[in-house]
């Protein structure tokens, strides 16, 4: 049997590259993913800990950094589908605790903070237009979860027209087999999967 690799190398492995004017994007860090008492409790520490020093190397660098949150009506009225099929956002409803920013991530007065109800940090927000009038040509991705909001992101960014990159150790998810398949299939389609000291190394040279 061919192997993965060389399976998809006959027809993907293009690379993207950088552009020329990047923005940082954190994506739901919230409190619900590091309690282990919350369902939602996914062991992401470590991911926490590398989009932190991206975010350090960001602000170094003097591009725009900004954060997403999942935020629901007390009613839930804005959940949709979305909210009906995925029982812990429950924990996203307004004030709850478990959607505040998690020990360690304190949001800055110069990052926007974009509050969505779907997975994608792009759709029903204002993220794409704020990023084409700031003239971004390349969308940076950190965050929770690989499989869920990340993935969905990455197919945005791209179908927006943003050279897309996703940086491996600073996003995670709640299981390994759904972090690495996902991580492939973006590599393969949407976007570069980079690891953090690349894209360190990377802002540090703008």
């Amino acid at each position: 049997m061919t192997q993965l690799s060389d399976n998809y190398a006959k027809a993907y492995g293009q690379k993207a590259g950088f552009g020329k004017k990047p923005a940082l994007v954190l994506v739901d860090f919230v409190e619900g993913y590091f309690d282990p008492e919350c369902d939602l409790y996914a062991g992401v520490e470590d991911t926490l800990a590398s989009a932190l020093r991206v975010r350090e190397a960001a602000h170094a660098a003097g591009i725009p950094v900004i954060l997403t949150n999942v935020v629901y009506h007390p009613s839930a009225i804005d959940g949709g589908r979305f909210y009906e099929k995925a029982r812990p956002l429950r924990y996203f409803l307004q004030g709850s605790p478990m959607g505040a920013w998690p020990k360690g991530l304190v949001p800055t007065d110069s990052e926007l903070i974009i509050s969505k109800q779907y997975p994608s940090a792009f759709f029903g927000t204002s993220l794409a237009a704020t990023l084409t009038s700031l003239g971004i040509d390349n969308v940076i991705l950190t965050g929770l979860t690989t499989s869920g909001c990340i993935r969905a992101s990455c197919v945005d960014s791209m179908s927006h027209g943003f050279i897309t990159t996703v940086v491996r150790e600073a996003v995670g998810d709640r299981h390994e087999d759904p972090h690495e398949a996902n991580l492939f299939d973006m590599e393969a389609k949407y976007a570069d999967v980079v690891s953090e000291a690349d894209i360190i190394a990377h802002l540090q040279s703008l």
